[in-house]
């Protein structure tokens, strides 16, 4: 196969160059706002998001599309936020994915997800296997409303998937 249009090589280089771009802006961001306290940091307390995005399953070979919908909840005084998420690709599996999530926000508009979980597909809820999500996304604000693009990188015991789309959010 070539490795140009091998998905793995293709998440590698997005997640380089995504990441670098996004660390640099972060880092002139911290600096211009932030000036000379860099133990700064505001968020909102809860926040529900949803993302709409394409999915790539890699082993079938297949795009489908998926909605990704969490509810969050900032631990005071830090960076890390905890709550729920479920996922649903609309497709003929029926794929459906609930699971904790755990946030980390390095910046004001950079987060981290991970979120271990359980996938059901088909109408069987009782055939549920284990899923791991992770998530990145880069937001800009407008009062409590942010919006920007998502990329995420999901496994069950079946597939794995790919996804890069729109994250929006509510912060209150």
């Amino acid at each position: 196969m070539n490795t140009a249009m091998n998905p793995k090589y293709l998440l590698l280089l997005i997640l380089t160059v995504l990441g670098n771009a996004v660390y640099a802006q972060g880092e002139e961001h911290h600096e211009e706002h932030h000036e000379g306290n860099h133990d700064h940091y505001e968020h909102h307390r809860n926040e529900i998001g949803i993302a709409n995005a394409p999915v790539y399953f890699v082993n079938e070979g297949a795009v489908s599309y998926g909605l990704h919908i969490h509810f969050l909840t900032n631990i005071a005084k830090t960076k890390f936020s905890l709550g729920l998420g479920y996922e649903r690709i609309f497709d003929e599996h029926q794929h459906n994915t609930i699971g904790l999530v755990g946030s980390y926000r390095p910046t004001d508009r950079l987060s981290f997800n991970l979120s271990p979980g359980i996938t059901f597909e088909g109408e069987e809820a009782s055939e549920g296997s284990f899923a791991l999500h992770a998530e990145t996304a880069y937001e800009f604000e407008f009062k409590n409303i942010h919006f920007g693009p998502v990329l995420e990188l999901a496994y069950d015991l079946e597939d794995y998937h790919l996804s890069l789309g729109l994250h929006l959010g509510y912060g209150f």
